[in-house]
């Protein structure tokens, strides 16, 4: 049997994977990878062997990749300048190191650009392709999440949600989503060395306040303002305007087997969670 392993596991995404893999594979066949092993100590109790694995410590990451054929390495939190590309070179070296066969990496969209905060995923993406080893990159949209909970908090502040986009559509995803695709390739088959962007449905702000004024029943209007009044996204909205996100593609869908979720179902699920 194939031995899979999942890092970030006490994060959102590698927790969600790992528990989509747990409805099809046995717990016997899935290794849990956290810095941390004690905040993921539940998935012990279920069968699924859990084990330190750090991206800044190489010695951690040999005993944690040791018989694993399959490696899901979701890319570091860090975004100082020049950590991530380290913290992944040490992974991929030490995963070929332990003889693990394929890697599956959690990428970005506009990586093959290589500028801003694409180079690090881009530099990932090129040692991966050299080190030798399977892969399947897998280029993630921006989680929907990031903009729904700000949009929300707008909305109950003063009824309102804003933004700097001119009415430019964003191919973003719901993360859970993405970490179904995800899911879907490390259980699957015919995913070697492929590259997939991941794209989410495309929405426009005026369509986000029409679907929390529509889930929260209550109205919702929307207002364009300058990119310094929109806040902390304010900064993104240039490169939204511009269409870096108007881009869509099949790829999300056909690995989930459905239709990415939509804003509207997107914009519920949110709520539901967090109770607001």
């Amino acid at each position: 049997m194939t031995k899979i392993a999942i890092t970030g596991v006490t994060g959102n995404f590698g927790r969600i994977v790992i528990e989509d893999l747990l409805t099809g594979i046995s717990p016997g066949d899935l290794v849990a990878v956290a810095r941390t092993p004690g905040k993921a100590a539940d998935l012990t109790g279920r069968g699924v062997e859990v084990r330190r694995g750090d991206y800044d410590d190489p010695a951690s990451l040999d005993t944690a990749f040791e018989g694993v054929d399959l490696l899901l390495l979701v890319s570091g939190s860090d975004l100082t300048p020049g950590v991530r590309v380290v913290q992944h070179r040490t992974v991929v070296e030490r995963a070929a190191k332990a003889g693990v066969r394929r890697i599956v990496y959690t990428s970005a969209i506009g990586a093959e650009s290589g500028q801003g905060s694409s180079a690090d995923h881009a530099a990932t993406e090129k040692m991966i392709g050299e080190s030798g080893l399977t892969y399947t990159v897998l280029r993630n949209t921006l989680y929907s999440e990031a903009f729904v909970g700000t949009a929300l908090a707008q909305a109950n502040e003063t009824g309102e949600v804003v933004s700097s986009t001119a009415g430019r559509p964003l191919n973003t995803a719901r993360l859970r989503d993405l970490a179904l695709a995800a899911g879907a390739v490390l259980s699957g088959s015919g995913h070697d060395n492929a590259t997939y962007e991941l794209r989410g449905p495309l929405w426009t702000y005026p369509e986000l306040a029409e679907a929390l004024a529509k889930v929260l029943r209550r109205p919702v209007t929307y207002r364009e303002v300058t990119d310094a009044e929109a806040g902390r996204l304010g900064s993104l909205f240039p490169m939204v305007r511009a269409g870096a996100f108007s881009q869509t593609a099949p790829d999300l869908s056909r690995l989930l087997g459905r239709p990415a979720t939509g804003l509207e179902d997107t914009v519920a699920a949110f709520i539901e969670r967090v109770g607001a």
